[in-house]
């Protein structure tokens, strides 16, 4: 665990995480009435532990804890906020409010609950993609692998309103919505200090999986580039990430070009991947090595391939066939 610290109120606690990623990056901001915790992590011991740890060393009391911000509901973000909250009470402290977008809510409630997660939804959804059978099984039971990390789940959502300001700290702060990697994904904006906590949104050193799930919001890729569109027109000097260091001057517009262009020539790629009539899952063999993907990153690798397809089809660039299993084929000459 590693304490960053960003500006004399924001300490940047990199929370260890079981998967490729290794890291996600949370943050506590300092305020008179108390600290703000943005994003959490997933709920392991480890974590747990380097939550401990940070505290300890910043000589922070649970029971400081005045709301815990979440940009999105990824477990990675999510897991550990029932956690805290219930650190923070065990301390003798007031139950700070999990605050998040509605829509961000709704898919928590939804999906990482224990009662009402729909998993026969996902399994008719990884036979569309033609995902094999022992892969797909692999895959539903990484997934109840990860629930299981998302509890105890807070018990009340406070639903933030993009655009309504928000206090973080003693900072006001512009809720955005930027959707894409996650349907109701937030940043927070403060245009005095032109600072920026985009969340998943942008990072500086991979590109944010963009992905079509069954429950999701349609056409999350076409989403996504409009929000770097609109992201890009701020004015912003210090951009703390849910991955990877601090972007800090130019760093952000530079790497929103990169992200851009990148999804484009994918998407070239993708449209060049349809030789003949294909399934989501072969069309996933040609633009990943899936020899080097472990399973959890086996659904991203469908997920994403999905997205781009669905993005050529909506440009004409690709037609959809709507069988037990879907086809995409090209619509070069």
């Amino acid at each position: 665990m590693l304490i960053n610290p960003v500006t004399p109120d924001i300490f940047q606690i990199q929370i260890p995480l079981p998967f490729a990623l290794r890291i996600v990056n949370c943050y506590l901001v300092r305020g008179d009435a108390g600290w703000t915790v943005v994003d959490s992590g997933l709920n392991t011991s480890k974590a747990r532990a380097a939550w401990q740890e940070a505290f300890a060393e910043l000589g922070i009391r649970p029971r400081e804890i005045e709301q815990i911000i979440l940009t999105h509901i990824h477990p990675d973000h999510y897991g550990l906020a029932g956690w805290l909250v219930e650190w923070c009470v065990a301390d003798g402290g007031q139950l700070p409010p999990v605050r998040l977008s509605a829509r961000e809510a709704e898919i928590a409630a939804r999906f990482w609950s224990r009662d009402v997660w729909q998993q026969p939804t996902y399994t008719a959804f990884w036979q569309q993609c033609a995902v094999p059978t022992d892969l797909a099984q692999a895959i539903l039971e990484t997934t109840e692998q990860t629930r299981q990390r998302t509890y105890p789940h807070p018990t009340t959502h406070d639903i933030i309103e993009p655009g309504v300001p928000i206090r973080l700290g003693n900072r006001i702060m512009q809720p955005l919505l930027m959707p894409g990697h996650s349907d109701g994904q937030l940043v927070f904006y403060n245009a005095a200090d032109r600072l920026l906590l985009c969340g998943d949104h942008v990072l500086p050193t991979i590109t944010p999986n963009i992905s079509l799930w069954p429950d999701g919001e349609a056409n999350p890729l076409g989403r996504y580039l409009a929000s770097l569109d609109e992201l890009a027109r701020l004015d912003v000097r210090l951009a703390l990430p849910g991955h990877g260091p601090v972007m800090v001057d130019g760093e952000l517009h530079g790497r929103i070009t990169q992200i851009a262009h990148h999804h484009h020539e994918r998407l070239a790629q993708t449209e060049a991947a349809l030789p003949q009539p294909s399934t989501v899952y072969e069309v996933s063999q040609r633009l990943f090595n899936h020899a080097s993907l472990s399973v959890h990153e086996m659904r991203f690798a469908a997920t994403e391939t999905l997205a781009h397809l669905d993005y050529l089809v909506r440009h004409g660039r690709a037609r959809r066939h709507e069988e037990a299993v879907w086809w995409f084929e090209g619509n070069r000459p």
